[in-house]
């Protein structure tokens, strides 16, 4: 007997864009966690979604450009398909409510076509480092002075070694605002492979930056904004906009 063919199912009515920020405790969840309690919160909402062909099909999400597990977000993205039109306010009002406290809906908007994954191109970072200023100013101006800054980092794949010193476009440190320690100020170009802030850290160490627990902590990281860049200017815009 021939095997039945799954239902096919309409393509998306209407896409949103939402921004969401991971603060506090929060930014402990992975990126696993976010999308089981996002797709729970729009079951509670009930946000009509539009959902995938096939033998299993998956409501229409897309995830885009995340934070590595244990950085504080600003500027967060996802996508989603949905089968009827709706008032993206209304979205992000029942939405919001929805979700835990910590990860908060920021904004929604109406898709304007395209690829949300080719709009995040760079982001700023503000990273607290529990280290003397003189210390931290050294190691950013080794690192900047360096052609090439190779680190190493465990993937999916296995051991890498790569060049962190391509992707960044400015670092800079200033004393921190509250009590001991500096803060480093960071926009990086994204590209492959993926340079994250905690690789620019690594980098640094090379420099004399020591950090850790037995070193005062670990840094805290928290990504302002994140999307298109403008090379001329050198700075982010708003892939909401």
């Amino acid at each position: 007997m021939a095997r039945e063919l799954p239902e096919q199912q309409a393509p998306p009515v209407q896409r949103l864009r939402l921004r969401y920020a991971k603060r506090g405790r929060l930014r402990f969840t992975s990126h696993r966690d976010f999308s089981r309690a996002f797709e729970r919160a729009l079951m509670r909402s009930r946000v009509p979604m539009a959902y995938s062909s096939g033998f299993n099909p998956h409501p229409r999400i897309s995830y885009a450009g995340a934070a590595p597990t244990g950085a504080a977000s600003e500027a967060e993205y996802v996508e989603i398909g949905l089968a009827q039109v709706v008032d993206p306010d209304a979205v992000l009002a029942t939405l919001a409510s929805a979700l835990p406290d910590g990860l908060d809906l920021e904004q929604v908007a109406v898709s304007p076509g395209g690829s949300l994954a080719d709009l995040l191109q760079a982001s700023t970072w503000l990273i607290e480092v529990p280290r003397p200023l003189a210390e931290v100013a050294a190691a950013v101006e080794g690192f900047l002075a360096a052609g090439e800054v190779t680190v190493e980092r465990m993937t999916k794949k296995g051991l890498r070694s790569f060049d962190a010193r391509a992707a960044v476009v400015e670092l800079s440190a200033s004393a921190a605002p509250k009590g001991e320690g500096a803060v480093v100020h960071l926009l990086l170009r994204h590209g492959t492979p993926a340079v994250r802030p905690d690789d620019v850290l690594a980098g640094m160490a090379g420099f004399g930056l020591a950090t850790g627990a037995e070193h005062g902590g670990l840094p805290l990281l928290t990504r302002l904004a994140q999307g298109p860049f403008d090379e001329a200017t050198a700075t982010v815009g708003d892939p909401l906009a």
